[in-house]
């Protein structure tokens, strides 16, 4: 356990948010001020933290430091962490205790003296922040305080806080407080109660295991821009804003534009289908049209034509489309524009628009019109991480990525796939993809005909997909068609409801201590299965 020695100067707030958290196991073993009135010392004891004063006097500043020392010593102690102690440190006190670290309410270098809220406003940044750093030396020979060497030990952490029009001191004093120091100085105990920090001997620079780049960086810093305000967010009641991040290279919702104008703003759920709908639309090289309805797909298809893809999307469940998102990966011609406009979207979203097909599209007021400005395709993918935010995080993975091959394959069963077959189970996982878990599709040709999504029972998904190809695809069924699973099948059971529908041949991952049992009944069935050897879970 590392146990910090709290040196405060008013009322102490880091060191009690320290005490809060307990970062890395850390805990207070003691408080001490120079002023006996100070709130701290209420807010320790009710804590059960021991404190100390040790007043101000005619004494010179080393000498003050021995008393410190002397006060500090029935203590035990790890860290050192000032929380605006307003005492310039020598090497007295220094050399004689474990690391010392302070926080500084700037981005230093910039902005080192005692009113670097105001400073900041004064220069106009509209960037700030906080510094914890370690405690060096600001003492010349003579034991005076050399200006240049105030608040220049080694950096440990930083941490950015935005600027905002109409701020004055106060509120931007407030704003990194609690934006900025009450991250980076737990950050800092952190580090140093888990021994992942080095501190050279001279305090001269400071090295934290880990905090290196890559996809999964020590530390994230990111900055966002509002794009838009939105009507609300996933219901009325509640507010929502977009922010766009700038340095997106790959083709996204964010930047799109919506040419008419007239029709009503974007909102949060019309962005959230609309990306989801991108994204499937993104995974075919092929003419692809997608309809999607609360993030899931209604309906996806390739085909020749952009105008084929889409009719084959629709015809999955137009039912379902009722109110959907469109998405398409080519430049939306007249053809099918006017097949969009026939029933009732919310968004269409594409690489570009002929004038005819704006034409036919612009007579629905309130379809949005999304215009992804990429020349007519949809470009790379370049992103590598999604990301989701929790309440006190944010979860990062990268991207789901894989696109197997044929000869990625595994056969399993005693039929093997045909040709047909094969280009029909690749589509129905790259698309399934995009479901979410637990997730079944069916499949024919490179056309969708039933979509099970978010089922908690994977057999019940297999029902939904039956259902739904059964009762809402039009011109197509199941009969003949392919089935695709987002994760193993831990019993035959979903086979067997699978051969009711007359599908006849299987992707899935494979992996189940059951294995054997479905590839039998597979066999029993004479169906074709074959293994991707890896899950495709989408849970949001």
């Amino acid at each position: 356990m590392t146990r910090i020695a709290g040196m405060a100067g008013n009322r102490g707030r880091n060191l009690l948010h320290l005490d809060d958290l307990a970062p890395g196991g850390a805990e207070l073993a003691v408080v001490l001020t120079t002023d006996p009135d100070a709130p701290v010392l209420e807010k320790a004891e009710e804590r059960g933290v021991p404190t100390e004063v040790v007043e101000l006097g005619d004494d010179a500043r080393r000498e003050h430091e021995r008393r410190v020392l002397d006060a500090l010593d029935a203590h035990e102690f790890d860290l050192v962490c000032l929380d605006g102690y307003m005492r310039i440190l020598t090497d007295e006190f220094l050399d004689a205790v474990p690391t010392t670290l302070n926080v500084h309410p700037s981005l230093l270098p910039s902005f080192p003296g005692t009113d670097a809220w105001g400073d900041a406003l004064d220069a106009g940044v509209d960037v700030t922040g906080c510094t914890v750093h370690v405690v060096t030396d600001a003492t010349d020979e003579s034991g005076e305080v050399d200006p240049e060497k105030v608040d220049s030990g080694p950096v440990v952490t930083q941490e950015p806080v935005p600027v905002y029009e109409g701020d004055d001191r106060d509120s931007l004093k407030e704003r990194v407080l609690h934006e900025g120091e009450f991250r980076a100085y737990p950050r800092a105990v952190n580090w140093f109660a888990e021994g992942r920090v080095d501190v050279a001997d001279d305090a001269s620079a400071v090295r934290v295991e880990g905090d290196e780049g890559g996809p999964f960086p020590e530390r994230r810093v990111e900055t966002a821009d509002r794009a838009a305000d939105l009507r609300y967010g996933e219901n009325p009641h509640q507010d929502a804003a977009l922010y766009a991040d700038a340095t997106c290279e790959e083709a996204n919702v964010v930047r799109a534009d919506q040419l008419n104008a007239g029709a009503k703003g974007m909102g949060y759920n019309n962005y959230n289908d609309a990306d989801a709908a991108l994204n499937l639309v993104k995974e075919f090289d092929r003419p692809a049209a997608a309809v999607i309805k609360h993030t899931n797909p209604a309906g996806c298809a390739t085909a020749d034509t952009l105008a084929d893809a889409y009719d084959r999307a629709l015809a999955t469940d137009p039912k379902s489309a009722f109110g959907g998102i469109v998405a398409l990966n080519r430049e939306c011609d007249a053809a099918t524009a006017e097949r969009v406009a026939d029933s009732f979207k919310e968004v269409v979203v594409a690489p570009g628009y002929t004038d005819d097909a704006l034409d036919a599209l612009f007579e629905k007021d309130n379809l949005r019109v999304l215009d992804l400005h990429t020349d007519g395709d949809l470009g790379e993918v370049t992103e590598r991480t999604t990301e989701k935010d929790l309440v006190g995080g944010r979860l990062v993975q990268e991207r789901d990525r894989q696109a197997p091959t044929r000869e990625d394959l595994e056969v399993v069963t005693d039929r093997t796939p045909t040709d047909d077959q094969y280009e029909s189970l690749l589509f129905a996982w790259q698309t399934i993809k995009h479901v979410k878990s637990n997730a079944i599709l069916f499949a024919d040709g490179t056309e969708t005909v039933g979509v099970g999504a978010g089922q908690v029972s994977r057999v019940d998904a297999v029902e939904i997909a039956k259902m739904k190809a059964e009762r809402d695809a039009e011109g197509k069924d199941a009969d003949g068609a392919v089935m695709a699973s987002d994760a193993f099948f831990p019993f035959p059971d979903a086979i067997e409801a699978a051969a009711e529908a007359g599908i006849e041949a299987v992707v899935q991952p494979g992996g189940s201590v059951n294995d054997e049992d479905v590839i039998d009944a597979a066999d029993e069935h004479d169906i074709a299965m074959v293994f991707t050897g890896s899950r495709c879970f989408r849970h949001d």
